[in-house]
């Protein structure tokens, strides 16, 4: 019997990817039935389907599923789910389909079918209202809103058969890991409570801060770096994991701390994405989910602790996953080394403020790094990154929000 805390809304979890002589058979009846391009963010999400991140769900949500998560944070089910997971098509492809028809589900970058999907329902959505609910804004400046609001005019709903696993086992071998091998790993530590660190960054010294923290507190430390597509000008997810992996060999106990990664795209939705990272560390077998300032945030556009505060607005029994909350982290020139606003005294000018963007714009500028910002370890593997850049390459980094202070 497993100590870990069990999937979201199951006993079990619940893959959708066929295996062996199924899946091959899927292929082959895929290959005759109409085609869907998918976005990015909805490969991602087949993906997770596939690997039972999303458990329990069986596919794309219809329209009541819709509503429900956009305006309650609830299925028609009654079940908790903070972000809607839906496909949507153009007018013209809606209409070429009726209800219980078959599509392929096709995956343009790659090249091949991931999946097959039934289709059980078609309907409009509100994009604004869905913005509003999920984003707290609908300033098409927000990448996420952006994305909401390109995306086709009719949603597909239905369950669906995975045939891919999209290429992360073989791009990131050792590092990408489902579900049910990251529960498998845990308990061959022996850990029963673990603490999910979300990154699309490489490892500051803030960073390694909270990982501490959670390690004094839990068994280990899963550091869960988002493999799927970032915005312009982020760290690819190979430099970061290479960033990552001399940090834990140098500055870290052995077996304290697990790296792997996992396949979605950022919707960048702060305080809903927040607990969509719980929800799916969930099923991935954490207890917890750091949360520290501006969890999955963008701009100015959420609070620094909107995403710790959203965990006590949700019904005690929503997740089983708990946010570990920590304050502002810095480095402190009175106390020489590492703290937070709630442990350490002093004023704002004994404090240096670290974040992922400084730090992206100080090396992509060229400029030195004070040695409190980064370990020297992590600085080589980035300045080898930033120095191989092309000029074409080159994105320019601009402090905003809460990165500015």
């Amino acid at each position: 019997m497993s100590q870990l805390v069990p999937p979201h809304g199951a006993d079990t979890l619940k893959p959708l990817l066929l295996e062996g002589d199924a899946r091959t058979a899927e292929q082959k009846r895929a290959a005759g039935l109409p085609q869907i391009t998918l976005s990015s963010r909805e490969v991602g999400d087949v993906i997770m389907l596939g690997i039972g991140g999303f458990t329990p769900l069986s596919g794309f949500m219809g329209q009541a599923d819709w509503q429900g998560v956009c305006d309650n944070m609830k299925m028609a089910s009654g079940l908790f789910w903070p972000i809607p997971i839906t496909l949507s098509v153009s007018e013209e492809s809606a209409k070429a389909l009726s209800l219980n028809d078959e599509v392929a589900l096709f995956d343009g970058e790659r090249g091949e079918i991931i999946a097959t999907l039934r289709v059980t329902e078609k309907y409009r959505i509100d994009k604004a209202h869905e913005c509003q609910q999920v984003f707290r804004t609908t300033d098409p400046s927000h990448p996420g809103v952006k994305m909401v609001m390109e995306q086709g005019e009719v949603n597909l709903a239905g369950p669906v058969k995975v045939l891919s696993d999209g290429g992360f086992p073989q791009k990131y071998p050792g590092l990408y890991h489902t579900p049910a091998e990251a529960r498998a790993m845990f308990e061959a530590k022996g850990w029963k409570t673990v603490a999910a660190f979300q990154t699309r960054n490489p490892m500051h010294r803030s960073h390694e801060h909270l990982v501490k923290i959670a390690i004094e507190v839990c068994d280990g430390v899963l550091i869960h770096s988002l493999l799927g597509k970032l915005k312009p000008g982020d760290i690819p997810a190979e430099v970061r994991s290479e960033a990552i992996s001399v940090l834990l060999d140098n500055y870290f106990v052995k077996d304290t701390v697990v790296q792997s990664g996992y396949p979605l795209d950022m919707r960048y939705a702060g305080p809903r994405e927040a607990l969509l990272h719980a929800l799916f560390r969930q099923n991935y077998g954490c207890s917890h989910l750091i949360v520290g300032r501006d969890h999955a945030g963008v701009g100015d556009f959420y609070g620094p602790f909107d995403a710790q505060q959203i965990f006590d607005e949700i019904p005690a029994d929503a997740l089983h996953t708990r946010p570990l909350k920590i304050d502002w982290t810095f480095w402190s020139y009175r106390t020489g080394g590492m703290a937070s606003a709630r442990t350490c005294p002093g004023d704002a000018k004994d404090h240096l403020l670290i974040s992922g963007t400084k730090l992206r714009k100080m090396l992509s500028e060229g400029d030195d790094v004070p040695l409190e910002f980064s370990r020297p370890e992590v600085l080589a593997v980035l300045r080898k990154y930033y120095e191989g850049l092309a000029e074409h390459e080159k994105v320019k980094v601009e402090l905003k929000g809460h990165s500015a202070r």
